[in-house]
């Protein structure tokens, strides 16, 4: 979750709500300066190099960086005659990316002429996620989407007892476990692999990608398809759920101190947004 996207506070979905004696619009967009350095690169090209970056937040979808084209190389930008409308900035130009003998459609956009109170984002160009080769924070690639400053992951350890069941069979018991708490979903328990029943997990093919955790590997336990997951080798940040197991409480049942766990509503994790998903493979080729 951030700001305005899953379950976040500006989003369709907000699981708050503003204490306000009048409703809010609609749609709330949000905009700020990022306050890190952002680079783009395309082509074996630096195409823009910033510290001046905004960040638009829009209902339901992840924050998106724009540059000023003052720190964008004139000649990767190619106008494309494309024409769109946003419903709340207007009218936007898109480009495509050139660099080299390598080009990219509809790869780039701007606002061409936003509302008043919008004003700041004139001049600014956006890139598409997925038709650069990489964006970075200084020198340090950023994978999925631009970093949300409002996401936020804590993780603690707890001496409560954690049973999951199939039926009569006991998959995993442990009586330290650890809850991750992530903004906006329901506490998700893990389990250390010694606490595990793990003949009963088979390793099942597809993987998915969270920009803050890593790469996520799942598991069936009997006919339970793809009832728990573990990120096998977690980013540093969160790396203490690395190799650790957690389990669908809707798929297999998940007791805590006994009291059986249900899913909650609006927890599953959105793939998509403003112009791409997060896929594995940008993950593998880093």
């Amino acid at each position: 979750m951030g700001l305005s996207w899953q379950q976040g506070p500006l989003s369709a979905g907000a699981i708050g709500h503003f204490l306000t004696a009048d409703p809010l619009p609609e749609r709330l967009l949000y905009a700020e300066r990022l306050r890190r350095r952002m680079r783009v690169r395309f082509h074996g090209v630096w195409i823009a190099d910033s510290e001046d970056v905004l960040l638009l937040h829009e209902p339901s979808r992840y924050p998106v960086a724009y540059f000023p084209r003052a720190d964008v190389v004139d000649q990767a930008l190619v106008p494309s005659g494309k024409v769109t409308h946003h419903k709340d900035l207007g009218e936007t130009s898109w480009y495509a990316v050139r660099a080299g003998d390598r080009t990219a459609e509809r790869a780039a956009w701007e606002f061409a002429a936003p509302p008043a109170h919008a004003a700041e984002f004139e001049g600014r160009i956006a890139f598409a996620w997925r038709a650069m080769d990489a964006f970075y924070e200084e020198d340090e690639r950023v994978l999925g989407h631009a970093a949300d400053p409002y996401h936020r992951i804590d993780i603690r350890d707890t001496s409560r007892t954690l049973e999951v069941r199939l039926g009569d069979a006991v998959i995993a018991r442990s009586e330290h476990p650890v809850v991750l708490f992530e903004s906006g979903f329901a506490p998700r328990w893990y389990v250390p692999r010694g606490d595990v029943d793990e003949a009963r997990l088979l390793p099942v093919e597809g993987r998915t990608f969270c920009p803050y955790k890593g790469l996520c590997d799942y598991y069936d336990i009997g006919d339970a398809r793809r009832a728990a997951w573990s990120y096998r080798d977690a980013y540093r940040e969160v790396d203490r759920v690395s190799d650790l197991v957690s389990f669908e409480a809707d798929k297999v049942e998940v007791r805590l101190d006994g009291e059986r766990l249900r899913p909650e509503p609006g927890q599953n994790v959105i793939p998509h947004g403003i112009d791409r998903g997060l896929d594995v493979d940008e993950v593998e080729g880093r």
